[in-house]
């Protein structure tokens, strides 16, 4: 998977929120800008070709502030944020590998 593709749409504003990740962005005091830069410095970190709905893949990112953040994403054409959080450390290593 080409995450440059997501990082477009997230540039030019082409990319909307599930009601899911915005309930959990309130819940996590996550912000829309937080998770632009995110993923727009971030990597795919894994890949759910047979997600519920359509294929999806979660970015590791950082925000300018070093907040790591974890937004599974729905693949292009249509870009859905899906939901985000910040990684535990106890199930992931630097947040981008599973323990």
């Amino acid at each position: 998977m080409n995450i440059h593709h997501i990082q477009a749409k997230i540039r030019t504003g082409d990319y909307r929120f599930s009601d899911h990740a915005v309930k959990r962005m309130i819940k996590r005091a996550i912000n829309r800008h937080e998770i632009e830069e995110a993923i727009l410095t971030g990597e795919s970190v894994e890949e759910y070709s047979d997600d519920k709905y359509s294929p999806t893949c979660l970015i590791y990112g950082k925000t300018h502030e070093g907040r790591v953040l974890h937004i599974q994403a729905s693949l292009p054409p249509l870009v859905v944020i899906v939901t985000t959080y910040e990684p535990d450390p106890e199930q992931w290593i630097d947040g981008k590998i599973r323990r």
